[in-house]
């Protein structure tokens, strides 16, 4: 495992899938995984793949899949591969395990983030890994400001985490800066989804800090700071500019509110 990686950054892009599990976004588009489903006329895999490999900040780039031969045929995709740029790595049983296959034998740090987050922009891959390096985190997350969500999607979200600072929404995007901080990955266990599902929090952070975070004790750094302590190296919120950066295609509504988007950005260029 090699750290000298050219000052670039490592993108861990997380395309599996559920076991056993047709996703119906999938289904209806007659493929066989939701990440090779077209989004704006694009595969979402295709999309998170050419944002992050036009930003400067990006080195290799790891496709973690459990069917990579779909997602290899796109040209694109097949390109940066013949080049030497983009490899797949295989998926494993969970979140957690597929993110430690990932990134065996990476240069560090890692971006992690996941193919449907369609709406990341290159700009928004270096901004997250610029401030995460200024920052000097072990390991980061990227949120968006609630009001910034709320303006890219009226209709969208209710539910945010809340600090003594306003209200936040997950990015789906990563970073792990050294090797023994890759241990924050286990957070992610029960699959996240910290505000529909508290007992995650209290087994990922403890007690005291779940109970100070539906009590809205501190800012998001100050809680930050507290989990840091309990996992023995430095854990940062990055807030991201811009409240697309929160929006993920999960379902048909985030589909369709991704398309929108897309097409307005289109219109707007």
């Amino acid at each position: 495992m090699t750290h000298d990686n050219n000052g670039k950054v490592t993108a861990l892009i997380m395309a599996g899938k559920r076991s056993g599990v047709l996703d119906p976004l999938a289904e209806r588009a007659g493929v066989a995984q939701k990440c090779v489903v077209p989004v704006g006329g694009m595969p979402m895999i295709e999309r998170v793949v050419m944002n992050v490999a036009a930003s400067p900040r990006i080195g290799e780039i790891r496709v973690v899949a459990h069917e990579a031969d779909e997602i290899a045929a796109i040209p694109s995709i097949a390109k940066l591969q013949a080049e030497g740029r983009l490899v797949f790595k295989p998926g494993a049983f969970n979140l957690v395990d597929s993110v430690f296959a990932g990134a065996e034998g990476a240069d560090y740090p890692l971006l992690i983030t996941t193919a449907d987050n369609c709406l990341w922009l290159p700009e928004d891959f270096t901004e997250f890994a610029d401030k995460a390096i200024a920052s000097k985190a072990g390991a980061a997350a990227a949120l968006a400001h609630k009001e910034d969500v709320r303006a890219a999607d009226p209709q969208g979200q209710s539910r945010f985490y809340e600090f003594s600072d306003g209200g936040y929404s997950n990015c789906n995007a990563y970073w792990i800066g050294t090797p023994q901080a890759l241990a924050a990955a286990e957070i992610m266990r029960g699959g996240g989804q910290f505000v529909k599902f508290p007992r995650r929090i209290a087994k990922a952070f403890g007690v005291i800090n779940l109970i100070r975070f539906f009590l809205g004790w501190g800012t998001k750094e100050k809680l930050f700071a507290q989990v840091s302590r309990r996992f023995g190296f430095s854990m940062v919120p990055i807030e991201m500019s811009h409240g697309h950066c929160a929006i993920d295609v999960d379902n048909e509504r985030t589909f369709q509110v991704t398309e929108k988007l897309l097409a307005k950005r289109l219109a707007a260029a």
